[in-house]
């Protein structure tokens, strides 16, 4: 008998909750710059319900390894679309006005220039130096554009971060579905540090029989993780 619709939708929101995890591990990569954690969680959703949505199970994927990229995807559009500073061509004038000033005076007394003095020199403000300061502390696009306004795009750079989220996830996934005794086995080796004999006095055997059996688990996360 074929799934009825309501089957397929509670077991889409089945998987989709069963995953909210990946939003979480995908959002983190990203804090830090620039945009609100609940912004990037909103878009990992986002990403998570297209995942689920276009996921293929005949096709052999897992589905954590398939919604990875989607998710981060989403998060990304945020950088692309919203996430860019916008500085304006006067305050980069000014920015770069004071650097040049500032390297001269530095050559000749040995220090930068204050904000007070900056200002008098340049007939400027003390907030407007202070902003030129700060616009001018962010890393500069060489290939960075204007637009009709004059004013220039600066795009922040985000790290691709994709391969090592996937692969770790992949790594979880592999030792999630490792019998208990060599989970421990893992967990003591790589997670606490332990070396073979350690690991053995814990679990009660001999190094050659965790030596054995670590190399046989170490077989089985490779081939789980290349599917």
């Amino acid at each position: 008998m074929s799934e009825s619709r309501g089957d397929i939708i509670g077991d889409k929101n089945s998987l989709a909750q069963k995953h909210m995890g990946l939003v979480h591990s995908c959002c983190k990569h990203f804090t830090g710059k620039g945009v609100e954690y609940e912004e990037l969680f909103s878009a990992g959703c986002l990403g998570l319900a297209k995942a689920v949505e276009r996921f293929d199970e005949s096709r052999g994927l897992k589905f954590s390894t398939y919604a990875v990229p989607v998710i981060l995807g989403e998060i990304k559009r945020i950088f692309r679309d919203g996430g860019s500073v916008r500085v304006s061509r006067t305050l980069k004038e000014l920015s770069m006005k004071i650097c040049r000033l500032n390297t001269e005076y530095e050559k000749n007394n040995g220090r930068e220039m204050s904000v007070t003095e900056l200002s008098q020199a340049l007939n400027v403000s003390e907030d407007k130096i202070c902003e030129a300061l700060s616009a001018g502390s962010s890393p500069l696009s060489l290939n960075a554009d204007y637009d009709d306004e004059g004013n220039s795009r600066i795009d922040i750079p985000v790290s691709d971060s994709q391969e090592e989220i996937t692969e770790r996830l992949s790594l979880n996934d592999a030792i999630a579905e490792l019998d208990e005794l060599d989970r421990q086995i893992i967990h003591l080796r790589y997670f606490q540090n332990k070396t073979q004999s350690q690991t053995a006095d814990c679990l009660a055997m001999t190094q050659v029989q965790i030596s054995r059996r670590e190399r046989k688990i170490l077989a089985l996360i490779r081939e789980k993780m290349s599917v």
